[in-house]
């Protein structure tokens, strides 16, 4: 059975996207914003989710996750507007 992995985007303190990926996306949020995440976000606290996207299994999310850095922040942001569900 393979694992559900995401690609998340995070809007941190200063303004700055951060994007990883994960397979819980509450918990690594969680360890983001207590320092422990990865040192890029330690300096920009606190981080929010901006947006995520559901893959079938990790390297799914890795490559989403590489194909999405290197969007200009106009087309990263543009990409979320476009493809954002609302509730």
């Amino acid at each position: 059975m393979e694992t559900k992995a995401y690609m998340y985007v995070l809007d941190c303190a200063d303004g700055a996207l951060y994007t990883g990926y994960t397979t819980d996306v509450e918990k690594r949020l969680k360890t983001h914003n207590a320092g422990k995440g990865a040192k890029y976000t330690r300096a920009r606290l606190p981080a929010k989710l901006l947006y995520q996207e559901s893959y079938r299994d990790k390297p799914s999310a890795m490559s989403a996750e590489a194909l999405f850095k290197k969007k200009s922040r106009q087309e990263k942001l543009n990409y979320i507007k476009k493809n954002r569900r609302t509730p």
